[in-house]
């Protein structure tokens, strides 16, 4: 999703202010930067530098990203390394780089960009922490003048053969005074900038005042002398040409004659898959440490970053990728669009070129404190109680990526991660790989099977253990609507269950969700809605608690899955409900959903207040005397609006017609009228506690005072009754809670069991006729 700035005519973003600032930021920590990886690497010095330059002017421009910054990288120091001594030169180091660029435009064209996504989040979580450790660790040194191992340099085990835990111990005896004390004010300055208000809403940003310093300090300490000096190599070393000729004398070109050689293409081959892999999860690192959230495309990033290396390979320069390090100082520095990097390399050239002497004075201590405190916003605490927060399963994978990448190096560190993470994924496959639910429908019980959503052969012992433990005549369900990918080897223990084993024991197996690629057919065996010989063999007290069931179900979120496409096509032959329900036309009160039933299951009469006429007496009538339906519910509900205004008007001057302007609605508050008491109009000033216990208590009797009516008026249904063949209840459902209570002195033709179908009270069910 691209939620950049406007655009210029160009194509490009428009400049902001920050990005000036950031740009130089990003510049004056990236000098020492690419040295470092250069110097740790092996490499000529300069070859950093241009690196860092096309990070930023070439892979800059064409990237999607607006806060990645790329260079030379940490991480590639080891794959460097190791490739200059197997292929012997630098030179044709530099032609394996191009052929590295190569690839990677080709990755990127085939949209190969987005193995990202298969990282887990808690692994990216952890890449950003630990490289704010290794900052922290690695520029504590730095900032008290020990400079022994080249900045830059991120990998436990260091070229000058100490590891990182190893180099804090050396300090105490390599202290530099005036470095040390630069280090320190440099921090401070850091710390307190961003605590008063007055100074951070300045647009001079704290990183240049903090370079400045520096420079100031080292100047004064050199003059004093002694102890104070700051040596040449406490400070920024970028090469120095004495002229035009010497300078571009730095560049080395690529040997394209070593194309002939194969050790080339596996070289470039290592190199663009390495740098490739680390751009990416720096690229979705850095995507979520954006404070505007944007999304960069990440297959357009493997052509832009195969564009700079192909150059990078052909002057001299060493792999590019995109670097944690220098983006996420972009954004701390408030860069909003990708001129900040470009900005950055113009930095680079200009000062490389006219003012490398200038670039020489700053100390790496300044420096050092700048890389220190983005490290200790990259691992801050927040970060670790967050991970802790979502489980074991998201905080060790967390904790394992941050140990290997400190004890390790960049690339090793996120294996390792991803490993543990998997190992977690894996475990839960073994231990939770089915979802099993048992489901009564109209039917009978079905074992319903829900796959998840990636189901391997790993999941191969569980299925059959869970195929192999169902009774003989059962109905089992096995879904797999939610999976996207399904081992060919679960397909066929189902198939073989669904064949050869179920068959033999009577057992039913349905089957839904599987597509087309796989060899098995959708199939639903079980009975899912009411038929005629479903209808034949139910009493209605199997009805009542059919419907009682379906309730619970939708009151505690746990609906029964249906095909409602085949119900459709089942039904429309022929209907055969179980029950005949009156309830109020309020939006609230879906008979069908209330109690979690599908198509053809029940005849549905609605009517404000579920008052009973004529008319519905003839629907009943015939949705019992001739569909066959077993019983008949009077179904009210809490907070009726037909209710509560009849309460309203009950006894007043003018009715409810002129009242409300509408003609008919007296016909419907004069059915409840009767089941207001003379005392039950709260008049006057009452309270609203009051009110709604009025209205609540008018609910009731409305319900009994239908159940009461439909029994004297219809013979059909009253002598359907007294044969046993239905029954008659009352109910009311609870807006609030979800839950109906069938009322026991609304029930006839039938005894509640004790405590049963969520009623009100235990006692035995009178007859509502004579009562």
């Amino acid at each position: 999703m691209d939620r950049s700035l406007p655009r210029s005519s160009f194509g490009f973003p428009q400049i902001h202010a920050g990005d000036w600032t950031a740009g130089l930021v990003v510049f004056l920590v990236a000098v020492p930067l690419c040295l470092g990886v250069a110097l740790a690497s092996g490499t000529p010095l300069f070859s950093g530098l241009i690196a860092g330059i096309l990070g930023g002017l070439v892979v800059g421009a064409i990237s999607g990203s607006h806060t990645s910054v790329s260079g030379p990288s940490p991480g590639q120091v080891a794959v460097l390394a190791a490739q200059l001594a197997y292929l012997g030169s630098f030179e044709t180091l530099l032609a394996a780089i191009f052929v590295a660029g190569v690839i990677q435009v080709i990755l990127g064209l085939m949209k190969s960009g987005a193995i990202a996504v298969f990282v887990p989040n808690n692994v990216i979580q952890g890449l950003l922490a630990a490289i704010g450790i290794i900052l922290i660790l690695k520029q504590i040194p730095h900032l008290f003048g020990h400079d022994t191992d080249p900045e830059g340099e991120m990998s436990f085990f260091q070229p000058d053969r100490e590891t990182t835990f190893s180099e804090l111990l050396r300090i105490s005896g390599d202290i530099n005074t005036g470095a040390a004390v630069i280090g320190v004010l440099s921090v401070l300055t850091l710390v307190l900038w961003d605590r008063f208000e007055s100074l951070k809403k300045r647009k001079f940003p704290s990183a240049l005042a903090v370079i400045l310093l520096g420079v100031v300090l080292s100047t004064v300490f050199n003059s004093l002398g002694g102890r104070w000096t700051i040596q040449a190599s406490h400070m920024v070393q970028v090469p120095v040409a004495a002229n035009l000729k010497e300078f571009f004398g730095f560049f080395r070109m690529a040997d394209f004659s070593a194309l002939a050689n194969p050790a080339v293409y596996l070289a470039g081959l290592t190199i663009a898959l390495v740098a490739s892999l680390e751009t990416l999860l720096n690229l979705e690192a850095v995507d979520k440490i954006d404070p505007e959230r944007r999304t960069s495309p990440p297959n357009r990033e493997l052509v832009a970053q195969g564009v700079g290396n192909m150059i990078a390979g052909a002057i001299g320069g060493i792999t590019i990728t995109s670097v944690i390090v220098r983006s996420s100082l972009n954004i701390n520095a408030g860069a909003k669009t990708r001129w900040a990097a470009i900005i950055h390399s113009l930095f680079l050239i200009v000062c490389i070129m006219f003012l490398p002497a200038w670039l020489n004075r700053i100390p790496l201590a300044s420096l050092a404190a700048i890389l220190f405190i983005t490290g200790c916003k990259l691992a801050s605490p927040q970060i670790f109680l967050e991970m802790k927060s979502g489980g074991l399963r998201q905080f060790l994978p967390f904790l394992a990526t941050i140990a290997a990448i400190v004890g390790t190096d960049l690339l090793t560190g996120i294996i390792i991660g991803m490993v543990v993470s998997l190992g977690f994924i894996l475990h839960e496959n073994l231990n939770r790989p089915l979802k099993l639910i048992h489901e009564n429908h109209i039917g009978g019980e079905v074992l319903h099977i829900e796959l998840s959503e990636q189901v391997s052969f790993l999941n191969k012992a569980s299925l059959e253990k869970v195929l192999k433990e169902l009774p003989d005549g059962s109905q089992v369900l096995i879904d797999a609507r939610n999976s996207r990918y399904i081992d060919s080897d679960i397909l066929n223990v189902i198939q073989d269950f669904k064949t050869h084993v179920a068959p033999k024991h009577g057992i039913q197996v349905s089957l839904d969700g599987f597509r087309d690629m796989y060899s098995l057919e959708d199939e639903i065996l079980y009975v899912d809605y009411a038929t005629r010989e479903l209808q034949n063999q139910m009493t209605p007290a199997q009805v009542l608690g059919i419907l009682m069931e379906g309730n619970e179900r939708f009151r505690t979120g746990h609906r029964l899955s249906r095909d409602l496409n085949r119900q459709v096509v089942a039904t429309a032959v022929g209907q055969h409900p179980l029950a005949v329900i009156l309830s109020c036309i309020d939006s609230r009160s879906p008979a069908e959903l209330l109690f979690d039933l599908g198509l053809g299951d029940i005849f549905s009469i609605r009517v404000a207040g579920n008052v009973v006429g004529p008319k519905v007496l003839a629907s009943m009538e015939y949705g019992t005397a001739v569909a066959g339906a077993r019983l008949i519910m009077v179904l009210g509900h809490t907070k009726c609006g037909a209710v509560t205004a009849a309460v309203q008007f009950h006894g007043g001057e003018k009715t409810a017609s002129e009242i409300t302007g509408c003609q008919h609605l007296d016909h419907i508050l004069k059915r409840i009228d009767d089941s207001i008491e003379p005392e039950g109009r709260p008049g006057g000033a009452v309270s609203q506690a009051k009110s709604e216990s009025v209205v609540d208590e008018v609910i009731r009797r409305n319900v009994v005072h239908s159940v009461r009516y439909i029994l004297e008026e219809s013979l059909t249904i009253r002598k359907m009754v007294e044969e046993g063949k239905i029954a008659v209840v009352g109910a009311v459902y609870d807006v609030t809670t979800g839950e109906i209570a069938i009322l026991p002195e609304a029930c006839a033709g039938m005894t509640l069991p004790a405590g049963g179908f969520g009623s009100e009270s235990s006692s035995p069910a009178v007859n509502p006729v004579a009562s």
